[in-house]
């Protein structure tokens, strides 16, 4: 507590640096990328209140300009990630292991945007529902629970063009996975960076073959 106020005062007795950070506040960077705007509502939006994923700035810049509407993405978790990449894409089909969430948001999906409950249960029917669906897809985005045995499943249900996204890939645990899909000669581009309203710094992957859906 001691060092966090002398950090503070520290700042407040430079007046040039105390100005430019409250200037912050509706000026600059961390307000045009909609930063301030999550920060103050706690949710992934950017300036106008419009939904983002909740990943790295580098990675929705990077994505945002290769997507269109021939892709289909299916995503292992649900929220304003669905509802941004269905504006997007053509389609987006999410897997939710939380009934009382996928509840509460369903009724706010567009048309295009397909949402599913699957109880969770590791290593099982969550990870693998993909693989229910007799369809492949472009892009398959690794953002729930079970992330290990999610992206295992993942390489079985993207088309030959088909790209893997996992978030948080900073994590310890999930390096298995990452080692899984760099053996199976997928190559990767890390995003590091904030995210929307979040102060920690932390990475998004993209993991890709020859050929990919991005023109990578």
């Amino acid at each position: 507590m001691i060092n966090k106020i002398i950090k503070i005062t520290s700042i407040i007795f430079q007046p040039k640096m105390f100005i430019r950070l409250i200037s912050m506040y509706t000026i600059g960077y961390l307000n045009e990328i909609g930063w301030i705007n999550s920060f103050k509502k706690k949710m992934p939006i950017d300036k106008n209140s419009n939904p983002l994923p909740w990943v790295t700035y580098g990675f929705i810049d990077f994505i945002s300009e290769r997507l269109n509407k021939s892709i289909d993405v299916f995503e292992y978790g649900s929220g304003n990630s669905t509802l941004w990449y269905a504006t997007q894409v053509n389609s987006v089909t999410s897997v939710e292991h939380d009934r009382k969430w996928l509840e509460k948001i369903k009724n706010s999906m567009p048309e295009n945007a397909d949402m599913h409950y699957q109880k969770l249960k590791y290593g099982e029917a969550y990870s693998q529902y993909p693989s229910q669906l007799n369809k492949k897809f472009n892009i398959v985005i690794v953002d729930g629970r079970d992330r290990v045995n999610c992206i295992k499943n993942a390489i079985n249900s993207i088309k030959d063009d088909g790209i893997i996204v996992l978030d948080d890939s900073e994590r310890e645990t999930y390096e298995e996975g990452i080692s899984f899909l760099l053996n199976k000669n997928f190559k990767k581009i890390d995003f590091w960076g904030i995210s929307p309203g979040s102060f920690h710094k932390k990475n998004t992957t993209i993991f890709y073959r020859e050929n990919n859906c991005l023109g990578i």
